[in-house]
C-alpha cells in the first residue's frame, strides 16, 4: 500500500512538472505571435551584447561544459573513466566551436570567440580559474595537513630526489627536440610547460624570452591537452595493468602513520561548515605565494621564484590542516565542505584552463602558419609527459622501493599536475595520496621554473 502511494505522488509531481513546462513553451509562442520579442520574453537586451555575453553567455558555457564534461567523464571503458578530466576535454572543444563564424546566426552568434582577449575568456581564465584552483588546492591541504608533516618527514630525500629525476627527465626531452628541429628553444620551452601543465613555467619562459613570443603560448597550448589527459589516465591504467590490489596498496599508504584523534569540542568554532579558517588560510597562502626571491645577480631583474597561488595556498592550508587550532580558536573544515570544494575547485579550475587553450591553440596555429609545427610540438609534448612518469615510477617502484600509492603520488606531484591528483584520489579511494603530491611538488615548482628560463637563455 505504502509503495502504491509513492508511486501516485511520483506520478502526481511528474505530471504537474510537465504541466508547468508545457505552459511556460505556450506563453512563449503565444508571447511571441503577439509580437513580443526575446528582449520581453527573457527580459534579456540583445541590443546590449558586450552585457549579454558578460553575463548569460558565460554562465551558459560554465554549466554547459560541468553538465557535459561530466557526462564524458562517467563513460568508463574496462574500468578506466576521465572523471573530472572530462570538463576539460569538453571545455577544450566548446573553446574550439566557440572560434568558428556564427557571426549570421541568431543568439549563436553571441558565443564566437574571436580571440583569447574576449571578456568571457579573460573572466574564465582568470577569476573562475583561479577560485577552483585556490579551493582544490586548499581542500587537499587541509585533507592532507594532519598527516603531511609525519609523512615528509620519514620520506623528505626520496621526494625530492623523484621531483628531480622527473623534471630534469621531461627537460632532457626538450633539449633533445630542440637540437632535433629548427622550431626553436622558445617553443619547446612551451611545449615543456604544457606538458608539465605548469603555469608557472609558462610564466618563466615568456619573462626569459626576448622574441618568439607567440611561439611560446602555441606551444604550451599544444602540448597542455594531453599533459593534463596523460597524467591522468597513467595514475588509473598503471594499477590495472599491475594488478594491483588497491586495499592492500592503501595499507602501505599508512605504514608508519597513525591517525591522530583531535577533539574539536573544546575549540570555538565560528560555523559548522569551516569556511572561516578557509578563508583564513587562503589568505595567508596568497600572501606567502606572492613573496618574490631573485635567483641570480640582476636581482629582481633577472629570473625570480614565488611559490605563485598554487604553492601559497597548499602550504599553508597544510600548515592549518595539520595543527587543527590556534590557541582556543578551531581551525577545523568540515569534512564534507573539503570534498564539495575539491571537487568544485578542480572542475572550474579545468574548465577555465580548456576553454581558453581551445581559443588560444586555432588563433595560435592561424598565426603559425602551419599545422606540421602543432603535429611535431604534440608527438614532442607526449614524450614529455609519458618519460618522466615511466622514469619516475621505475626509480621509485625498484630504487628507492615506495609503495605503489606513495609513488604516484609523487609522481603527480613531480609532475605539477592538479587533475591527475584529484584522478588518484578517486583511484585509490584514499585523500592520503595527497602528502605525497605536496611534498614532492615544491621542488618540481622550482625545478620546472629554472629549466624554462635556462633552456631560453643558454639555447
Amino acid at each position: 500500500m505504502e509503495n502504491s502511494n509513492k508511486k501516485g505522488r511520483k506520478w502526481l509531481w511528474l505530471t504537474i512538472a510537465i504541466a508547468a513546462v508545457v505552459a511556460l513553451v505556450v506563453w512563449c509562442v503565444v508571447s511571441a505571435v503577439n509580437g513580443a520579442g526575446i528582449t520581453d520574453v527573457f527580459g534579456i537586451d540583445l541590443s546590449k551584447p558586450e552585457k549579454f555575453k558578460n553575463g548569460v553567455v558565460l554562465f551558459t558555457l560554465m554549466f554547459l561544459m560541468l553538465a557535459f564534461g561530466y557526462l564524458l567523464g562517467s563513460i568508463s571503458i574496462k574500468g578506466v573513466a576521465l572523471g573530472t578530466a572530462g570538463v576539460f576535454l569538453v571545455a577544450i572543444l566548446l573553446g574550439w566551436l566557440s572560434t568558428l563564424n556564427f557571426q549570421n546566426v541568431p543568439v549563436l552568434k553571441y558565443f564566437h570567440m574571436s580571440s583569447t582577449e574576449e571578456t568571457v575568456v579573460k573572466y574564465l581564465k582568470g577569476p573562475i580559474q583561479n577560485i577552483g584552483l585556490i579551493s582544490f588546492v586548499g581542500a587537499v591541504g587541509f585533507i592532507a595537513g594532519p598527516n603531511f608533516f609525519k609523512n615528509l618527514a620519514k620520506n623528505f630525500k626520496t621526494y625530492i630526489l623523484l621531483g628531480v629525476i622527473i623534471i630534469l627527465t621531461g627537460t632532457l626531452v626538450a633539449v633533445i627536440c630542440t637540437l632535433l628541429t629548427d622550431y626553436g628553444s622558445e617553443y619547446w620551452a612551451g611545449i615543456l610547460s604544457g606538458a608539465l601543465t605548469s603555469t608557472p613555467g609558462f610564466s618563466a619562459a615568456k619573462d626569459a624570452a626576448t622574441e618568439n613570443l607567440a611561439r611560446i603560448t602555441l606551444g604550451h597550448a599544444v602540448a597542455y591537452p594531453f599533459g593534463v589527459v596523460g597524467v591522468v589516465l597513467f595514475v588509473q591504467l598503471l594499477p590495472k595493468f599491475l594488478k594491483s590490489d588497491m586495499g592492500k596498496e592503501r595499507e602501505l599508504l599508512k605504514i608508519g602513520e597513525v591517525e591522530e584523534k583531535r577533539d574539536y569540542s573544546k575549540y570555538f568554532k565560528c560555523e559548522d561548515f569551516g569556511f572561516m579558517p578557509f578563508a583564513l588560510a587562503v589568505i595567508l597562502g596568497l600572501l606567502l605565494g606572492s613573496i618574490t626571491i631573485p635567483l641570480t645577480a640582476s636581482g629582481y631583474d633577472g629570473a625570480c621564484f614565488s611559490l605563485g597561488t598554487t604553492g601559497g595556498v597548499l602550504i599553508m592550508c597544510l600548515i592549518f590542516g595539520h595543527f587543527g587550532h590556534f590557541g582556543k580558536l578551531s581551525l577545523e573544515v568540515n569534512e564534507k565542505t573539503l570534498k564539495v570544494l575539491r571537487e568544485f575547485g578542480l572542475a572550474l579550475f579545468l574548465l577555465g584552463a580548456g576553454f581558453e587553450g581551445g581559443v588560444a591553440l586555432v588563433q595560435e596555429v592561424k598565426e603559425a602558419g602551419g599545422i606540421g609545427i602543432v603535429v611535431w610540438g604534440f608527438v614532442g609534448g607526449a614524450v614529455m609527459t609519458v618519460a618522466p612518469m615511466v622514469v619516475g615510477f621505475v626509480l621509485g617502484k625498484y630504487v628507492l622501493k615506495l609503495p605503489l600509492l606513495n609513488n604516484l603520488g609523487s609522481i603527480t606531484g613531480g609532475m605539477t599536475s592538479t587533475p591527475a591528483l584529484g584522478t588518484l584520489i578517486s583511484t585509490a579511494k584514499t585523500d592520503d595520496v595527497a602528502s605525497a603530491y605536496a611534498s614532492t611538488y615544491p621542488i618540481a615548482l622550482i625545478l620546472i621554473v629554472l629549466a624554462s628560463q635556462l633552456m631560453i637563455r643558454l639555447m
